[in-house]
């Protein structure tokens, strides 16, 4: 699993958009909305990146993005697009 890094593109009261960068290259993009119970989230990678790869990026956003902002979320729901 590569080290993923963040970089927040922009903020709102109820969003966030950040570039992913893995291995020091832009590796994809992720969009963030919460409400009051759940967060959710467009995930969007390349094609080609394992199912694996996805649940661990998944799971990296989670924990220090979503639960940083939303600690009492109660689901987190996510749409991944491959291209």
């Amino acid at each position: 699993m590569p080290d993923y890094f963040f970089e927040r593109e922009c903020r709102t009261s109820h969003s966030e958009s950040f570039l992913i960068e893995a291995a020091g290259a832009e590796f994809g993009r992720v969009d963030l909305h919460y409400t009051s119970s759940i967060a959710y989230a467009t995930l969007c990678v390349p094609t080609g990146t394992s199912e694996d790869d996805m649940q661990d990026l998944i799971s990296e956003i989670d924990e220090r993005l979503v639960m940083s902002n939303d600690p009492y979320r109660e689901d987190f729901v996510v749409t991944v697009w491959t291209g």
